[in-house]
């Protein structure tokens, strides 16, 4: 087994690529070892010191580092859990079906539009860094969305934001009038 590894925009983020599924359908984010019983692979991530967090995309996995660690160290026990897990034919996730992408009740017509286009346009492109970004709500002229995986602390979200899917919203979606993070 060969699993690729992928630097992202976030300095504190690498994507594992295993050459493999990871997630059947949606994605998973863990931010601490108490989350992480969720998945196994997730669980043996964790003890590895210097593991800080875990996004789990259809066919990668993003680790975040602690500021203490260099990934010269990491990398090697991460990429060894990684192919341990998939050799010895372990599950994901502790119970199939589980998903962190939530279901959303009935959009408006406005939120339906903006949930299309960060589906179609901004999500894959995003997903290439090792990141998702889901949409939360539309209120007051204001898109909400949640920045996970590599994205969320990274330098360059707000540019991300801002610059490309706010601008982009607004072309399509007049009733938009701003783009911010969820806190």
């Amino acid at each position: 087994m060969f699993i690729q590894t992928e630097e992202t925009p976030n300095p504190a983020t690498m994507k594992f690529l295993p050459g493999r599924g990871v997630m059947p359908q949606g994605t998973l984010e863990i931010t601490s070892a108490d989350m992480a019983s969720a998945s196994p692979l997730a669980e043996t991530l964790f003890k590895i010191s210097g593991v800080k967090g875990l996004f789990l995309g259809s066919d990668f996995i993003t680790v975040t580092k602690s500021a203490d660690k260099d990934w010269l160290s990491l990398k090697p026990p991460i990429l060894a859990a990684i192919m341990d897990h998939y050799t010895l034919n372990k599950p994901i996730l502790a119970q199939e079906g589980d998903s962190a992408e939530e279901a959303h009740s009935e959009d408006d017509a406005v939120s339906a539009q903006i949930r299309e286009l960060i589906n179609l346009k901004v999500r894959p492109a995003v997903a290439q860094d090792g990141g998702d970004i889901t949409f939360q709500r539309f209120e007051d002229g204001v898109v909400y969305l949640n920045l996970r995986g590599s994205c969320a602390g990274c330098p360059s979200s707000t540019m991300t934001l801002k610059a490309g899917i706010e601008n982009m919203l607004k072309h399509y979606i007049p009733e938009v009038r701003e783009v911010r993070q969820s806190a």
